[in-house]
């Protein structure tokens, strides 16, 4: 009983003190407004949410060396990954509200949205797989090259070879970079590939939609941070429509088409290009010096889940008042109409058993909310729309920041070799679906 006492005085604290700093650092972020960096033949924009996901980070990995207050356990860690996952939600439920109101848009991209998952499915082996052979990396190719390696790819390479397979390790290599730096890198990568104006902005879009919520935030705030207010919303809206593909039927064929298509070319070009080269391995991502020190993610009830979209809905009207101008109270009925989106999802999706992704229902209920047959959807289009999407990626990588530093150890014990090939295999997802995309963007 003093155990579960001493248990929940912690869990409220560090709920407190996670909030505290991700206000604090959000609404910095979005003072700091972004940096733009000129390549030469391009640019690189640091948006807000860089230096949120940066700093979170930072602070992290310094818990040593700073005042109480700031000190991040690895149970606040591990709190910060649970409350990142829940806020999320909001996301998709701006973007679904997005997408509801230009579904007859959508419609005439019916083909680059439906053929751009091609690229998901492939772009990342053809990047991905010749590098890791020429590196010397052997089966644990296939497992960090097959997709974008988030949970669902997890789950497929686990069944299908285990985790402690070399597979098992490339997927979860795949992962972990992914989870610390794939923000980061899709965010400068998409900015970057957007200053050389060589694609459409709404193919860089649909490339945007990888899958991952995080990863296409990220993209989609750095492709529409330089475009005009009007472009930045179409953007948001075709990501949206190619994410929800990505999320849902990109399971199936990532199983039946990507899986398989890796293991081919595995076997096919491991002989020519992997013949003479040294062979590195991906040691086991996972050691636990003390396996009584394992601290897993939380798993938040319903109340807690509607106090974090309460809590993150908060951040989000001050980072839109600093960071775009908007007054509070005026944004005030677009947050609540968005919360209200998530929570009627989730419901859904604890009440139909979790056959379906909660994503989806979220999304499902957003674009009902604006569809124009809908009735009040001009209303709650002109609501919503007072509550920039730019202002709700800031919150959510700030999540992302203060829960990395857990898994920078597993994250050094991967070698550069891996990481090289994951970050390539996530540049190649995106690539590949905007040059699909791409041949078909201009009959929009």
């Amino acid at each position: 009983m003093i155990a579960d006492t001493h248990q929940g005085r912690t869990f409220r604290a560090n709920v407190v003190q996670i909030f505290i700093l991700a206000l604090i650092i959000s609404t910095f972020s979005e003072w700091l407004g972004p940096l733009p960096i000129d390549l030469g033949v391009g640019k690189v924009v640091l948006l807000p949410m860089i230096w949120a996901l940066l700093i979170g980070l930072a602070l992290g990995l310094s818990r040593k060396r700073v005042p109480q207050a700031l000190k991040l356990s690895l149970e606040a860690q591990h709190l910060a990954a649970a409350i990142l996952s829940s806020a999320l939600f909001l996301f998709i439920a701006k973007l679904g509200l997005l997408v509801g109101g230009s579904l007859p848009k959508l419609a005439e991209a019916g083909w680059a949205l439906a053929l751009q998952e091609v690229g998901n499915l492939i772009g990342c082996i053809l990047l991905g797989m010749p590098v890791a052979l020429l590196l010397g990396i052997k089966r644990e190719a296939i497992g960090a090259t097959f997709s974008i390696g988030r949970e669902p790819g997890l789950a497929i390479i686990g069944e299908r070879f285990g985790m402690d397979s070399p597979e098992g390790r490339g997927v979860l290599a795949e992962y972990i970079t992914g989870t610390l730096v794939g923000a980061i890198f899709i965010s400068i990568l998409a900015g970057f590939v957007t200053s050389l104006d060589i694609f459409h902005p709404l193919a860089l879009a649909m490339g945007a939609g990888v899958g991952s919520g995080s990863m296409t935030a990220a993209a989609v705030g750095a492709i529409a941070a330089q475009q005009t207010p009007e472009m930045a919303e179409n953007v948001a809206t075709f990501a949206a429509a190619a994410n929800l593909i990505a999320t849902t039927v990109g399971t199936y064929l990532t199983l039946f088409i990507s899986l398989p298509l890796a293991v081919h070319a595995y076997r096919m070009l491991e002989p020519i290009l992997g013949r003479n080269r040294k062979s590195v391995s991906a040691e086991p991502a996972v050691e636990e010096a003390d396996p009584t020190a394992v601290v897993h993610a939380p798993n938040l009830g319903l109340g807690m889940r509607i106090c974090s979209w309460i809590l993150v809905g908060l951040m989000v009207l001050i980072g839109n008042r600093v960071g775009f101008g908007t007054p509070m109270l005026e944004a005030l009925p677009g947050v609540v109409l968005i919360i209200l989106a998530v929570l009627i999802g989730d419901l859904i999706y604890q009440g139909t058993k979790r056959k379906l992704p909660a994503v989806c229902w979220i999304s499902f209920i957003a674009m009902a909310m604006t569809f124009p047959m809908t009735p009040y959807s001009a209303e709650v289009a002109a609501l919503t729309g007072k509550v920039s999407f730019l202002a709700l990626i800031t919150p959510m990588l700030t999540f992302a920041g203060l829960s990395l530093a857990k898994d920078v150890p597993a994250f050094r014990r991967l070698g550069w070799r891996i990481v090289v090939v994951s970050l390539l295999a996530n540049a190649g997802v995106f690539l590949a679906a905007a040059m699909i995309a791409q041949f078909f963007v201009h009959t929009l």
